[in-house]
């Protein structure tokens, strides 16, 4: 069975077009064993998976003025040493943004990218250090507009961000958390 899964999991991820059609493509739908074992992966995945674990620390980093945010980030969580963690909030201004948002509703996802220069305000940062990687989003505004996205490198801090880390157990098991693939 386990070597059924992997095929049908291999031959998904090297058809185009697997995941769109609810995970076999047409070229593998009259084989049932492959049907079947994706369909079976697919359901070995619960609807709502849950970790538990309650905070280790609390870490509060302070980026300064023309830092990039995203590096900034990284930085604090190599120095760290955080694994796990919940980004609970953050504030503060930006002198530029680079975000990008989902462009459409079926998976494989994809993505738009938007940048801009100019004075916003920081309003939110929230999102998960996830095995060491930094999967972050922003929420920023200025007189005209408020935006908000995935976090990218090109953002740059004006005054200072102030982010909060929630640190969690290096024991939990979070690395699938954002993988889209994983369903």
């Amino acid at each position: 069975m386990k070597k059924r899964l992997f095929l049908a999991a291999l031959c998904g991820a090297l058809l185009p077009g697997a995941v769109a059609r609810g995970g076999v493509p047409p070229e593998l739908a009259a084989h049932p064993p492959i049907a079947a074992a994706k369909a079976a992966d697919r359901d070995a995945v619960p609807d709502a998976y849950t970790a538990t674990s309650q905070f280790q620390r609390i870490v509060v980093v302070r980026l300064k003025n023309q830092v990039d945010m995203l590096a900034g980030l990284r930085q604090a969580v190599a120095r760290e040493k955080i694994k796990n963690a919940v980004i609970l909030s953050g504030a503060g201004s930006l002198v530029s943004y680079h975000v990008h948002v989902v462009s459409n509703t079926t998976l494989q996802a994809t993505e738009a990218f938007f940048q801009e220069e100019g004075p916003f305000d920081l309003l939110t940062t929230n999102g998960y250090i996830l095995e060491g990687r930094v999967h972050a989003h922003i929420s920023f505004a200025n007189p005209q507009k408020a935006l908000g996205g995935h976090l990218e490198p090109g953002t740059r801090v004006f005054t200072f961000a102030i982010i909060t880390l929630g640190v969690l157990d290096d024991k939990v098991e979070m690395k699938r958390f954002d993988d889209q693939t994983w369903w």
